[in-house]
């Protein structure tokens, strides 16, 4: 009879894409039962949306059922619990909801809420239970992207029922409100979007949406506060100045221990009909952002006429797909934390690094704080810099280092400086530079 070890033996050449490793050493494969030729086991993915889980399911069946002796294989597909506190604690988790995601921008105009309810409705098309929660109290966007002006509210006799949209879960401050200017203070703010946070039934969902507005005041920590976020993705454009907001929003969110999945530049490119070419009005960032940030880039969306009208389901663009399995794979990735981080310390007069390979590097810190690549030290539109290294302090001391994630660290200067992120691929290189001098 086949053994428990050769069943594991068998699935080790399955390798997770995203996490470059295979899925037994990972820990996926569990509860494993042989009853003579029939062969059960549990294969427990990181997200209930894993966008290859029945490849997997395949996978697993063609190398288990080769297996000499093996009848059938039976796999049942589970999912992690998602990273959220007990439900005493303040932030606790949504009952019923395994993801909840904040959209987030610190600049308006920017097309966040056309971004947060594209992708909730293409994860709704694409067959997910997806609620998309609309939090802006001062402009909210969901009544006039979908049309939803003046919709008939129920109750389940506890709590709100959302708005159901062919399929699509929604609730907006607006449905509250009405069409009336909101003239509110702050804790009469607050009071409301603990409202639609924790007095809606949204049933069992695998992804709630919360479209924030932008900036960084009362609603954002509201929500931090009230709700286990899985993550945030972070929305922007090319546009010089919209990049400058894309470091604050992503100190924003870190500062709450919310961690962030990705960027997502919107209004990017237009392809030319009359041309056949792809244009960049803009200019493209993509890289800028990658190498900068140390950020996924989840997307790059194309400038598209009515891609704000959702009174029509049909109106979907195909590149919402790919946005949609990027964030999926992004949420497996932070629960699976199977990804090694580097370490970073502040030392007197260098930064010291301690890399997952096990080799280390020691970054003056005059050199660090001279490689600075924020707004305030390189010029957004040329990319020249504006502070060098000749205009730091030769006794520059980093005050702390705080990780952002597992893709860059923040570092507070001796001089005042805060607002430098320093991905690891920056960090990389000027070790490199360091060690050839």
């Amino acid at each position: 009879m086949v053994t428990e070890q050769q069943v594991l033996d068998s699935m080790r050449h399955i390798i997770d894409p995203d996490l470059g490793k295979d899925i037994v050493s990972l820990g996926f494969v569990k509860n494993i039962t042989i009853e003579g030729g029939r062969v059960r086991f549990t294969l427990e993915l990181t997200t209930p949306a894993c966008p290859v889980k029945e490849e997997f399911r395949h996978q697993c069946e063609k190398a288990v059922g080769a297996l000499e002796g093996v009848e059938s294989v039976e796999v049942e597909l589970t999912s992690k619990a998602s990273r959220q506190k007990a439900e005493n604690q303040p932030n606790a988790p949504l009952p019923g909801v395994d993801a909840v995601i904040a959209v987030s921008s610190c600049k308006g105009g920017v097309g966040k809420s056309t971004v947060a309810a594209q992708l909730a409705r293409r994860m709704q098309k694409d067959g997910l239970p997806v609620g998309l929660l609309d939090a802006d109290v001062y402009g909210p966007s969901v009544p006039t992207l979908f049309g939803l002006h003046h919709p008939q509210l129920y109750s389940d006799g506890t709590n709100l029922l959302p708005v159901e949209v062919d399929g699509l879960k929604v609730m907006s401050l607006g449905f509250l409100l009405g069409e009336a200017p909101a003239v509110l203070r702050g804790p009469i703010v607050s009071n409301y979007i603990q409202q639609v946070l924790r007095q809606v039934n949204w049933g069992t969902l695998d992804y709630l949406i919360i479209d924030l507005p932008p900036g960084t005041g009362d609603i954002q920590l509201t929500v931090v506060q009230q709700v286990a976020l899985e993550g945030a993705i972070i929305v922007t454009t090319p546009q010089a100045l919209s990049l400058v907001d894309v470091s604050r929003g992503i100190l924003m969110v870190e500062k709450v221990n919310v961690p962030v999945l990705g960027v997502v530049e919107n209004m990017s490119y237009f392809d030319c009909t009359e041309c056949g070419a792809r244009h960049y009005p803009f200019g493209s960032s993509a890289q800028s952002l990658q190498s900068r940030f140390g950020l996924t880039n989840l997307g790059e969306l194309p400038i598209t006429p009515g891609v704000s009208d959702l009174t029509r389901p049909e109106n979907l663009l195909p590149v919402f797909h790919d946005l949609a399995d990027n964030l999926h794979r992004a949420v497996g990735a932070r629960r699976a934390d199977a990804l090694p981080r580097p370490q970073a310390s502040a030392q007197p007069g260098h930064i010291h690094i301690l890399w997952p390979d096990g080799s280390e590097s020691q970054l003056p810190n005059r050199h660090v704080r001279g490689n600075c690549r924020c707004a305030l030290c390189v010029d957004e539109n040329s990319g020249e810099r504006i502070v060098g290294i000749d205009q730091i302090p030769e006794d520059i001391q980093a005050e702390s280092v705080a990780p952002l994630g597992n893709y860059a660290i923040s570092i507070a200067w001796s001089d005042g400086h805060t607002t430098g992120i320093y991905s690891w691929e920056h960090l990389r290189d000027l070790a490199q530079v360091v060690e050839t001098e």
